[in-house]
């Protein structure tokens, strides 16, 4: 504890100018006082006797009346630096006055980084049992703990203010808020508040937890991305608290009683995990234009008695598109004053509980009252109660003559997405129940069935012990789908999804082996004959080689979605090698066959090649995506590079042991477009043509960002996508025109001409902001002269914020350039993938 000086108790005995023991102290809020009195403080009527677990923290203390007395601590801060475990019984409690408490210095100029090891900064790290944050105020707005930097704002990494561990971590009657992209307003005493430290939405965190049982009661969570309130990796409830958020905010296993929440984004929750998350009783004002969802990935959440608004929203569901195995739960919730069924878009995903014994888990009527039924769900196997009411839900069980206290909430079956054949072994489907904060339950009988359109595909048989065998009966000639679903008494749903094949069977015979044949209009032909009455599914590939034996052969083409790539263009690029065509024998009945192969036993000449000089429409469906690094006129190089440029966040690293790129469908916003994707941070395609000197050069093509709300990447920690123009692949040197998400805007890119010398690039003009990189986004970039181009615009609808007539709703740009001989163009993109990847399709070069 503290040391005090001969000087520090002369001052307690003469008194402070302001604060003293008897009757120096004046509270901060005088409508709510807090009384101190030197070894014990009186609020609320309650004395409380300060000691070694029980700290009063008031920031009107100067340094030297905090160090007068044992237990009295001017800052948040410093309290927790002298913090002991506490128990269950006898918690560690920080009573703090009204105030604001900085956790991390704000006037701090230095960039706080990850600890080794870590993947985030923290404000401070707590080892503490049962620590308690307990406002003294009755206006959790008056108790504020503070900081303000987030991802690439102060921080490298998601910049936490507290990573607490330890179980029975509570705050009640307080404020956490990371002010990183919010203005603190402090009407108590305004020079305590402070602006933003920027207006760009990014990653800027409170609390992240790794224990259980934690309680937040009257509690305010402030910030916008990843949110993070008391996040905890075990049970967390909320009463009566309130939260503001963007994305990926909110806690994946909490219950939310009378809670209020802020939604600035369309999917507060990022997943949830295990039973998943609660909503009872809560108001949530959607600030979200259009579609209103809760889960942005997995994971069930249950609403009942909430209600949404929002003058802007107009639809409440689950997630844009659950899954067909997931189930999710819903009571009485109304939107914009009217009664409404969360997710009725997909009613598959949707149990309405009115009716059914389920409700029960959740909320029941006893004496007149509802009755939340928060002893049910958090009770897990240690009886945990922290609204009190296990007296009152076994009392009114037992007048009811019905369980209430061990209700399951969650049903699952296994295995899913499994596929089946006719004829061969059946599968067994299993269950899991559990309670709420994954407690099974086991012996709950199980009903098993699937709806009339699939009982000519799968017989079943119900086991009596809670599984169930699914023989495939698919006497058709494709795989079909097959849903199987299982309920329980008390109305718990579930699924699983197969895919039922017929029986297979072998790969046809080729009847005549394959051969190329030379059309003579500058494509090549793969001719052969298989023995089947199916339409033809065969996997075509399609090599260069450097001789008539197949030596060093290097995949060009595939096929792709069933469609045998028959025909093959012949470009420039073929001159000199000899193709070669592999075809596994395939219909959709069977598995593909063993390869067989044919080389051209002449290598291709010019004469075979008829294609319009300067045009390249790229086949990017039939694209060969695998790893290839060697610089070759004529190929596509596929890899995964890290530049130089990203070398300040070394939270990854390139990968050429898989493939960098795929061909398929998008997520999030590019879910309905089909095109090459980046498989890996760092994804990067090159194209070197064949030529040694080429004059001007334009590249077009439809980008479709995954990323809904025009900032195009997961973070501003140099992700960006790069568009090769004029570039030199073997030595990087040339242009590119760079798409990036910088700091600015939360809704906008910047784009930037770089001119690339031996691989490092530098911006050559002034950046400019754009709010239009959203799918679907046509860009064009080219060269004319001494001059680079860009034009990008889009065809989306989306609201335009009003006042920012520096971010553009189209891109024109031009600059002057060092004119140069290189033909060379490509894609480098050094973003997150999935959520984060963008979607090409419509490539066409062309070359003067």
């Amino acid at each position: 504890m503290k040391i005090k000086h001969i000087l520090l108790l002369t001052i307690l005995i003469t008194g402070f100018c302001g604060v003293g023991a008897n009757s120096k102290y004046v509270p901060f809020d005088k409508s709510d006082p807090v009384v101190f009195k030197g070894d014990y403080i009186i609020y609320d009527g309650q004395k409380i006797k300060l000691g070694p677990s029980a700290y009063f923290i008031d920031g009107q203390f100067s340094d030297e009346e905090a160090a007068a007395y044992d237990f009295v601590f001017n800052s948040v801060k410093e309290a927790l630096e002298n913090i002991s475990d506490g128990t269950e019984e006898k918690p560690m409690v920080l009573y703090i006055a009204p105030w604001v408490y900085w956790i991390d210095d704000p006037d701090d100029p230095e960039v706080r980084i990850p600890k080794p090891g870590e993947g985030s900064p923290y404000g401070m790290e707590i080892d503490c049992e049962w620590l308690r944050f307990q406002g003294l105020s009755k206006k959790a707005e008056n108790v504020v703990l503070a900081c303000n930097r987030g991802q690439t704002m102060g921080a490298k990494g998601n910049f936490t203010m507290f990573k607490i561990t330890g179980n029975g971590a509570r705050a009640e009657n307080i404020t956490f808020g990371n002010y990183c992209n919010v203005d603190l307003e402090y009407p108590l005493k305004p020079e305590l508040g402070r602006e933003k430290r920027g207006s760009a939405i990014v990653q800027a965190q409170l609390v992240y937890i790794v224990g259980d049982k934690v309680f937040a009661r009257n509690t305010r969570f402030i910030s916008r991305l990843n949110l993070l309130p008391y996040y905890a990796t075990g049970r967390a409830f909320y009463d009566h608290c309130h939260f503001e958020s963007t994305d990926d905010a909110l806690s994946p296993t909490g219950v939310y009683l009378d809670c209020t929440f802020d939604y600035y984004s369309s999917k507060p929750f990022g997943h949830t995990s295990g039973t998943g998350a609660v909503l009872l009783n809560c108001d949530i004002n959607s600030l979200t234009r259009g579609e209103q969802y809760l889960v942005k990935g997995r994971g069930p959440i249950a609403a009942i008695d909430c209600r949404m608004k929002g003058k802007l929203a107009t639809y409440w569901g689950w997630k844009s598109e659950p899954a067909l195995e997931g189930r999710n739960y819903n009571f009485n919730n109304q939107f914009n004053g009217k009664t409404v069924v969360v997710g009725s878009k997909h009613p598959y995903a949707t149990v309405d509980m009115a009716g059914k014994n389920i409700l029960n888990a959740y909320r029941f009527e006893y004496k007149g009252q509802v009755i939340y039924n928060t002893y049910n769900l958090l009770r897990g196997n240690d009886d945990w109660d922290p609204m009190g009411i296990k007296q009152l839900v076994l009392d009114a069980e037992k007048e009811k003559g019905t369980t209430l206290s061990e209700i399951s909430t969650q049903l699952i079956i296994s295995p899913t997405r499994q596929n089946i054949e006719t004829g061969k072994e059946p599968v067994v489907l299993t269950v899991k129940i559990n309670r709420f904060s994954n407690v099974e339950k086991k012996g709950v009988p199980v009903n098993w069935f699937v709806d009339p359109e699939y009982k000519n595909l799968v017989n079943l048989k119900d086991n009596g012990d809670g599984t169930c065998t699914v023989i495939p009966a698919n006497e058709n000639d494709e795989t079909k789908q097959v849903i199987i679903k299982a309920s329980t008494g008390d109305g718990l749903e579930a699924a699983s999804v197969l895919y039922v094949a017929p029986r297979f069977l072998d790969a046809p015979a080729f009847i005549s082996t394959p051969i190329i044949t030379k059309n003579g209009d500058g494509f090549l032909s793969a001719d052969y004959k298989l023995d089947m009455k199916y339409a033809d599914q065969s996997l075509i590939t399609w090599y260069r080689c450097s001789d008539a034996s197949g030596k060093n052969p290097v995949e060009v083409a595939v096929s792709r979605y069933n469609e045998p790539k028959k025909s093959y263009k012949l470009s420039k690029g073929d001159v000199g090698y000899f193709i070669k065509v592999s075809v596994e024998p395939k219909h959709l009945r069977c598995e593909p066959g063993e390869p067989v192969s044919y080389i051209l036993p002449e290598a291709i000449t010019e004469n075979d090649v008829d294609e319009v000089d300067g045009i390249y429409e790229v086949d990017l469906k039939t694209l060969s995506t695998k790893i290839q690094q060697k610089i070759i006129p004529g190929f596509w190089t596929v890899d995964c590079f890290k530049p130089e440029d990203t070398n300040e966040w070394n939270d990854w690293a390139a990968d050429n042991s898989q493939d960098s790129w795929f061909y398929g469908v998008g997520v999030n916003g590019a879910a309905s477009d089909t095109g090459l994707i980046q498989a890996h941070k760092g994804g990067r395609l090159r194209y070197t043509p064949v030529g040694d000197d080429f004059g001007d050069m334009k590249i077009s093509f439809t980008a479709c960002p995954a990323k809904t709300a025009g900032q195009g990447f997961s973070s501003a920690k140099a992700q960006y996508m790069d568009i090769f123009i004029k570039y030199d692949t073997k030595n990087k040197n040339g242009y590119a025109f760079r798409l990036y998400r910088t700091t600015k805007y939360h809704n906008a890119i910047d784009c930037v001409f770089m001119k690339y010398e031996n691989g490092k690039g530098t911006p050559v003009v002034e950046a400019v902001s754009t709010s239009c990189y959203r799918t679907p986004c046509f860009i064009t970039v080219g060269t004319k002269g001494n001059k680079i181009y860009a034009h990008m615009e889009s065809s989306a609808e989306y609201y335009v914020e009003p006042g920012r007539p520096e971010v553009k709703l189209n891109v024109d740009m031009e600059t002057e350039i060092n004119p140069n001989k290189y033909g060379g163009m490509g894609f480098q993109h050094t973003g997150t993938v999935h959520s984060g990847a963008t979607l090409i399709k419509d490539l066409e070069i062309e070359w003067e």
